[in-house]
């Protein structure tokens, strides 16, 4: 039996991102094993009939020391498996596993960067010094006839000087979502509008703009609350303190509820999708939000722009534009027609593009393209 190895930092992430991807791969005949940090997902991964391999690398960090000993463990763990394909996901992941993988001589390689992430938000000399070399690592010395690369968006290959068109490049909607599971439903009686954010509670979301937004436009008049969904990352160094979120809380309109594990019933109870954030690979609460027919307020940067087009399935705001924001949202709340008309346009483009069994057939293609010969 073939054997596909993924490496990725975290349990959690691995199950609310790329499980589907792992059915796709047991269904093409792949045993399939999960080299991980196992923090609350151990169980469910090896109810899946998933093999889990404990990692110790850490998300955070651009420490060497702490990369060099990642790139260690990563290398014992793969001639320890020997696997046919070592499917490398997020960026730390793609860096230090690919890495390890070529030395080890793994036969395939899929590269998944989920996003820039941190290392490109931070404008310090060392992450400068640091991108540079990522760039290096992963648009050069990774390439090679059995390297695949699977982005979220047209426009991240760019960073690595590689086209978006190229043959070892897939452009796949994240892990997809499943229509049934988040199905068009009118939306709940207004006044106020409830506007949600469904995210990691950090910085790089866009959470600060997006609380400045909403008190904006409340200040005008408009009958907005903002509901926030979503716990802090202490892994991220730009985790916003859960103090902050209960102070936020008290005030009037804006109230923080942390994860919560029915985002359908998000959908179902508020009326626009929001996220403010400074990038991303794809955001899967867009595209749920989209499945669910609700209209859309994001920034007009990479990921985001992959699911809106502005004025067609949302409002498209420019990064750190707070009162763009305030004004999209009072738009949003004085006209019930606009909201249908970019919710059902949202839907559509939802069901053309980001559906989870359009995912699985591109990814079914990808790995019985670097499945060993028989």
């Amino acid at each position: 039996m073939p054997k596909i190895l993924y490496l990725v930092t975290e349990d959690w992430f691995f199950l609310s991102h790329f499980l589907p991807m792992a059915r796709v791969a047991r269904e093409c005949g792949f045993e399939v094993v999960v080299a991980t940090r196992i923090n609350s997902g151990g169980k469910q991964l090896a109810a899946e009939g998933i093999r889990v391999v404990p990692m110790t690398g850490k998300r955070g960090t651009l420490n060497p020391l702490r990369a060099m000993r990642d790139f260690v463990e990563a290398l014992s763990i793969i001639r320890a498996e020997h696997p046919d394909i070592v499917h490398c996901i997020a960026m730390r992941s793609v860096v230090i596993g690919g890495s390890a993988a070529k030395l080890a001589g793994a036969r395939g390689l899929v590269l998944a960067p989920t996003g820039l992430g941190y290392l490109w938000l931070n404008h310090g000399t060392s992450a400068r010094a640091v991108r540079n070399i990522v760039r290096v690592v992963i648009g050069s010395w990774l390439r090679g006839p059995l390297t695949r690369y699977l982005f979220e968006n047209s426009d991240d290959p760019r960073e690595f000087g590689i086209g978006p068109e190229d043959s070892d490049i897939t452009i796949v909607a994240g892990a997809g979502v499943d229509p049934a599971a988040f199905p068009v439903g009118a939306e709940a009686a207004t006044p106020p509008m409830k506007v949600a954010v469904v995210s990691r509670m950090i910085q790089s979301k866009g959470i600060i703009d997006s609380v400045k937004a909403v008190q904006r436009a409340r200040a005008t008049g408009a009958q907005i609350e903002l509901h926030l969904f979503g716990d802090p990352d202490p892994a991220n160094p730009r985790s916003i303190p859960q103090a902050t979120l209960e102070r936020w809380s008290a005030e009037p309109g804006i109230s923080w509820h942390g994860r919560v594990s029915d985002v359908a019933r998000i959908w179902r109870e508020h009326h626009v999708a929001m996220l403010l954030s400074l990038g991303e690979g794809l955001p899967r609460s867009l595209v749920e939000a989209a499945a669910a027919g609700r209209p859309i307020v994001t920034t007009d940067v990479p990921g985001c722009r992959e699911v809106v087009r502005d004025g067609k399935e949302g409002i498209l705001v420019p990064l750190g534009d707070v009162d763009a924001a305030a004004r999209a949202l009072t738009a949003l709340a004085a006209d019930p027609g606009l909201r249908s008309r970019l919710g059902t346009a949202a839907n559509a483009r939802f069901r053309a593009r980001f559906t989870a069994e359009g995912v699985r057939q591109t990814v079914r293609d990808l790995y019985r393209a670097l499945m060993p010969s028989q």
